[in-house]
């Protein structure tokens, strides 16, 4: 089955979101998606109300780790990893845990820049090339896009949502088996994924940075 979910929304357990777990449930919905992923900075404080009430939305335990000259997404993460380590460890702890690894939004202005070396020698299992946050979005797709080929790895979308309005806007149409976390983790690994979306609006991305 193809599944249209969006691998990277913030909370309000991040500190520079204003979504609550209400809202993201809600936005999803109106945004025809089946599920997200909810990645908070640094922290899992949010998953336990996120399954609680998400009802028939999908929700994906994660969080984005904060690793040295990277921000990763662990996905299907049970426990939180420590920010500061070096990449390649930071992957290291992702795995040891059963959760997959994705580097993202790898060139960002004012965010991350990572270096394609490290990169390369961790054990990546995924890029994240639409990141509907990134400016400008068309040419850090295409560049985000080319690490992704180069690495023959599979791509995602996400919106790294952190206001109510951007969840969707960027997603990840993963093919799998049903709507169990476990298939769909799966699914990704073996790059059964499409990277969809847009970049957010100027005014959108003012408003997201006001409300930081």
């Amino acid at each position: 089955m193809r599944l249209r979910i969006d691998l990277h929304v913030h909370t309000v357990h991040s500190l520079d979101s204003r979504i609550t777990v209400d809202e993201a449930i809600r936005q999803c919905r109106t945004a025809g998606l089946d599920g997200f992923a909810i990645t908070d900075h640094d922290t899992l404080s949010g998953v336990p109300e996120a399954r609680e009430k998400q009802g028939s939305v999908i929700v994906i335990p994660g969080v984005e780790v904060s690793a040295s000259g990277a921000h990763i997404l662990a996905l299907d993460a049970s426990e939180p990893i420590p920010p500061g380590l070096p990449i390649a460890e930071t992957v290291e702890r992702i795995h040891s845990q059963g959760a997959i690894a994705v580097i993202a939004h790898p060139y960002s202005v004012f965010k991350t820049w990572v270096n394609e070396r490290e990169v390369e020698e961790a054990k990546f299992n995924a890029v994240e090339v639409a990141n509907a946050l990134q400016f400008p979005y068309g040419w850090m797709l295409k560049r985000n896009t080319a690490l992704a080929e180069r690495l023959g790895l599979p791509q995602t979308g996400g919106s790294d949502a952190h206001i109510p309005e951007m969840v969707g806007r960027a997603y990840t149409v993963v093919e799998a088996e049903s709507r169990e976390v476990e298939d769909i983790i799966n699914s990704i690994r073996k790059d059964n994924t499409e990277a969809h979306g847009s970049g957010v609006s100027l005014f959108e991305r003012l408003k997201k940075l006001v409300g930081s």
